[in-house]
C-alpha cells in the first residue's frame, strides 16, 4: 500500500513538515514522486518511519538515528526487541516514581511516615537500575563485577543531601561543558573546569580515584554509541570532546 505524505503524517501523528525535513536531511526519503510532485511512501518507508519514531522516543538524536538505520548490518527485527526493552525499562522506571509519588501522598495525608531518606529512594533505585540496563556489562567487563557493585551499593546508600549534590553537580557539568565545547579547545579553561566536575562527580560513585581509570572511562564514552548518544543529545561531537578534556586534565 502506498501513501501520500499527507496519509503518512495522518496515520504516524506527526507532520508533513517534519517528513519534509526528514527527506532534506537524507533520514527519510519518499519511495517516489507522483507525476502531480506529491511525495509517495511505500510499506518500506513506514517501517522505516517507525524506527525513527521509537528511537526519537529514547532520545536519540536525528544523526545518530540516521547512522544506525543506514549501518549495513542493521536488523529491523532486533532493533524491535531493543525498542521493547528500552521500553520495558522505562515503564519500570516510571512504576518506581509513580510509587514513591504515592507514598509520598500517603506521608503528607498523614496515612503513613516517611522518613527522608525513603523520598529519594525510588530516583535511587531508578538511577541503579537505568544504568545496569544500559551498561552494566560494558562496566563489569572494563572494571570488574566487585568494583560495579560497589559503586551500586555507594548510590543507593546515599544521604538526601549528598544525592542532591550529585544531581546538581551533574546539571552543572552538562552546562559547563556546553560552553565549553564551543571554544573547540578541550585544553582550554572551560574544558578543563568540566574534567575537574566529571571526577568529583564520579568520586560520588567511585571508592578511590585514579587518572588512569578516568581517563579510560572518558574512552569508553567514545567507544560506546550509548554513552555517546547520551552526552551528543543537544551537541554532535560532546562525547568527544569531553574524553580529551579528560585526556588532558589527566595527562594520558
Amino acid at each position: 500500500m502506498e501513501y501520500t505524505i499527507q496519509k503518512l503524517a495522518e496515520m504516524a501523528g506527526v507532520s508533513t513538515r517534519a517528513l519534509r525535513y526528514y527527506d532534506e536531511i537524507g533520514l527519510l526519503h519518499p519511495n517516489r514522486i507522483s507525476s502531480s510532485g506529491y511525495r509517495i511512501y511505500s510499506r518500506r518507508e513506514v517501517e522505516r518511519l517507525q524506527q525513527i519514531m521509537f528511537y526519537r522516543e529514547l532520545s536519540l538524536p536525528l544523526d545518530t538515528i540516521q547512522e544506525l538505520l543506514d549501518a549495513p548490518g542493521f536488523d529491523s527485527l532486533a532493533a524491535l526487541k531493543g525498542h521493547r526493552e528500552q521500553l520495558l525499562g522505562q515503564k519500570q522506571r516510571l512504576d518506581l516514581l509513580i510509587q514513591n509519588v504515592e507514598r509520598s501522598i500517603a506521608a503528607a495525608e498523614g496515612s503513613m511516615t516517611m522518613r527522608d531518606v525513603d523520598k529519594f529512594e525510588g530516583f535511587k533505585r531508578q538511577q541503579v537500575e537505568e544504568n545496569e540496563r544500559k551498561y552494566g556489562e560494558e562496566l563489569r567487563t572494563k572494571y570488574g563485577e566487585e568494583t560495579v557493585s560497589r559503586a551500586n551499593h555507594k548510590l543507593q546508600g546515599m544521604s538526601p543531601e549528598q544525592y542532591e549534590a550529585v544531581t546538581a553537580l551533574e546539571q552543572q557539568l552538562k552546562a559547563t561543558l556546553a560552553t565549553a565545547i564551543q571554544s573547540g579547545d578541550p585544553a582550554g579553561e572551560q574544558a578543563q573546569q568540566a574534567a575537574e566536575l566529571h571526577k568529583r562527580w564520579l568520586c560520588f560513585y567511585w571508592d578511590s580515584y585514579s587518572k588512569e581509570a578516568h581517563a579510560g572511562l572518558a574512552q569508553m564514552y567514545v567507544d560506546d554509541e550509548r554513552f555517546t548518544a547520551y552526552y551528543d543529545q543537544e551537541q554532535p561531537g560532546t562525547a568527544a570532546f569531553l574524553r580529551d578534556a579528560i585526556l588532558v586534565y589527566t595527562g594520558q
